[in-house]
């Protein structure tokens, strides 16, 4: 039996429809809301469902659990809320890895690429464990994913028991079908992809950086396919541990982004520059490119979907679908 938290969301989601597939039992922890979720596991539906408030006594009941998956977080990059954010991303997460320490589970989480900052250059996003006390996240999202990487570092290196296979996964630009839930921070090919249907000209930040111009803001965008191929092989390998970039490893413009868009519903390449939110002033990342040579050394060794065919897939197999959801 394989526990996945989030599940009723974006990347659990996908995961889930993959180990359906597969035949795995799994337990969801999750809740639906109103914003639509059921939809995402309605052609995968789990063994069984279980809401975040009664997971720790389904947990002191459970029993042939062979690794929890914790997708579940508050992330959103504008969060505010600081004590709901800690007690949600850091100190939930601490007690699976507990759990899971003390029943000798394996414990695969969701970190992120936000715990990186405003670093730059083509150096920057590297993961190795010896760097990651010199991180400084732009906002409260990051900083609580950080503070939990550090945590689990800590926990390994006391020489205290822990979970028999532990891996963090530093989550970049994720994009793909059953993301609709999740509002204003759904993906950018969605938001370009909604804004054409419309009829209007896909909107792009202006640069307030002198350095770049305007839609020459990068980052590592990832189909949400080869997010649920690496959580597999984590899977199937449960000698693997540590704290691994999860991305492509090649920055995309935004310009390159909204031109695949075009590109995939047929119209004329065309943007329109906005000015920048204040909210997002000083948190704004203008380039994230994850270094994947630490995954590639311990055997992942898959090809990364491309962003152009990543969004033609997303757009004609799902978005122009009278059914968008895996």
């Amino acid at each position: 039996m394989i526990i996945i938290t989030g599940a009723l969301g974006f990347i659990g989601s996908c995961l889930q429809a993959k180990l359906y597939e597969l035949k795995e039992e799994t337990v969801v922890v999750d809740w639906f809301g109103d914003k639509g979720k059921w939809r995402n596991v309605a052609k995968h539906v789990p063994t069984q469902i279980v809401k975040p408030e009664n997971l720790e006594c389904f947990l002191s009941q459970v029993k042939n659990v062979t690794a929890i998956v914790h997708l579940g977080a508050i992330s959103e990059t504008t969060a505010h809320d600081g004590d709901l954010v800690w007690q949600t991303n850091v100190e939930l997460s601490f007690y699976l890895w507990q759990w899971c320490a003390k029943k000798q589970v394996r414990f695969i989480y969701a970190s992120s690429a936000a715990t990186y900052g405003g670093v730059s250059g083509l150096s920057a996003f590297n993961d190795d464990p010896s760097l990651i006390k010199t991180l400084s996240p732009l906002n409260l999202y990051g900083w609580s994913k950080h503070v939990f990487d550090l945590k689990v570092l800590q926990e390994t290196k006391k020489n205290r028991l822990i979970p028999p296979q532990w891996v963090g996964l530093k989550f970049f630009n994720v994009y793909g079908p059953n993301e609709y839930h999740k509002g204003k921070m759904i993906s950018v090919i969605k938001v370009k992809f909604d804004e054409i249907k419309k009829g209007i000209a896909p909107k792009l930040f202006k640069s307030d950086c002198k350095s770049l111009a305007d839609g020459a803001q990068a980052r590592d965008f990832i189909w949400v396919g080869d997010i649920v191929d690496i959580l597999l092989w984590i899977l199937e390998n449960p000698k693997v541990n540590g704290i691994y970039n999860c991305g492509t490893g090649i920055a995309r413009t935004y310009l390159d982004l909204a031109y695949a868009v075009c590109d995939a519903v047929g119209m004329e390449r065309q943007v329109e520059f906005i000015d920048m939110p204040q909210s997002l002033k000083g948190q704004y990342q203008y380039f994230t490119q994850a270094n994947m040579s630490r995954l590639e050394t311990i055997g992942y060794r898959k090809p990364f979907t491309s962003l152009e065919n990543g969004i033609g897939t997303y757009i004609q197999n799902y978005l122009l679908q009278s059914d968008p959801y895996l």
